[in-house]
């Protein structure tokens, strides 16, 4: 089955839902295609504790507050089932279970290839991360069969782990969370390169409604950006070495009694090797992060990490075709949900600007 519109939204995530709200307030015909079978799963399909590191005043779209205490925040389920009632109430056109496995030029347009059919569209913005594939490294498949290990985006909660020594692999925010979770029953090490830390704490009465609305209102949308000299000089090492700690700080997995190591490098006998030294653990946590999996794009705009080539989200290669929700697309906030909205809106306009529809008033 072949369906065309005028714009077609890959994505259905806070990103591609924030774009398809932009789009239809300026009259443009369009589809969301999302691969889970409900809007809202890659936030429910996390672990279970797992909340927002910013208040729920922060953790809106466009055009609809997040209910409940706007200084709490809210668990991932909540932000999940936000997500769900946004659409609906908006009526944004979303088609879940639609998986494109390929995006090609398609004369002056596009095809974009699902297990249910074509969508042809004159533009296409990709509305998601860059982190669609867990990444593990290779060695891991030389670990002794008795160590469990699990990618962090496949980790639950605690008691799906085995009794015994637990190393998480990546000291950036999800191995910080996780280890501070888990160092209540189990002895953790954490290995990894530190990402840094962002300064201040997300404790307390002060913090919460100061400097949390800094970091938030200024520092990540405006200071951190590429409009900044500041900005531009941080974007490279965040792209390549992480974000800085946020919530769980290392003085917090220190008074845990969380052991921190530099690096895994290897497996000997069976063991991973840790600063060089075989250590005998229980369970392996891949907080190693994930790579791109952005090979879907059948368009010469990858680069030889799998990175789209763009200008604040505008691909000048591929004319019609656009990107929402990668990481520093235009600023440190570009990947949360409280900053997305203002790069969907300024591709929404560019989009609108170059259909051949009339866009509404």
């Amino acid at each position: 089955m072949d369906t065309t519109t005028d714009t077609l939204v890959i994505g259905g995530g806070q990103a591609g839902l924030s774009v398809s709200y932009h789009l239809r307030r300026l009259g443009i015909d369009h589809f969301v295609l999302d691969a889970s079978e409900r809007i809202g799963d890659a936030w429910r399909n996390r672990w279970d504790s797992l909340e927002l590191f910013t208040p729920r005043r922060y953790d809106a779209l466009d055009g609809m507050r997040m209910p409940g205490d706007p200084a709490g925040t809210p668990s991932k389920d909540e932000m999940a089932d936000y997500l769900e009632a946004y659409a609906a109430r908006f009526e944004l056109p979303v088609l879940t279970g639609h998986r494109v496995t390929a995006l090609s030029r398609d004369g002056e347009g596009f095809a974009a290839e699902t297990a249910g059919g074509t969508f042809r569209a004159a533009q296409v913005i990709v509305a998601m991360s860059n982190y669609q594939r867990p990444r593990i490294p290779g060695f891991a498949s030389e670990l002794d069969a008795g160590i469990q290990q699990v990618h962090a985006a496949a980790y639950a909660h605690p008691g799906h782990l085995r009794p015994g020594r637990v190393l998480i692999v990546g000291a950036g925010n999800s191995g910080a969370e996780l280890a501070k979770e888990i160092a209540a029953d189990h002895e953790v090490i954490v290995a990894g390169p530190s990402t840094g830390e962002v300064p201040g704490s997300y404790a307390g009465f002060l913090n919460r409604h100061v400097v949390v609305h800094a970091l938030n209102g200024v520092v990540f949308p405006h200071l951190l950006s590429v409009n900044t000299p500041m900005g531009r000089r941080m974007r490279p090492k965040v792209m390549s070495h992480g974000v800085p700690l946020i919530r769980v700080k290392s003085r917090d997995l220190e008074r845990l009694g969380v052991v921190r190591a530099h690096r895994v490098t290897g497996v000997q006998g069976g063991l991973p090797l840790i600063d060089g030294a075989p250590v005998d653990v229980a369970n392996v946590i891949w907080c190693s992060g994930y790579d791109p999996g952005l090979d879907w794009i059948q368009l010469p705009i990858l680069d030889d990490r799998g990175e789209p080539r763009h200008e604040r989200g505008v691909v000048p290669e591929v004319p019609g075709l656009y990107f929402v929700g990668l990481h520093f697309l235009t600023s440190m906030a570009s990947a949360m949900v409280h900053g997305v909205g203002r790069d969907a809106a300024r591709i929404a306009a560019l989009v609108a600007a170059s259909s051949r529809q009339p866009a509404a008033a």
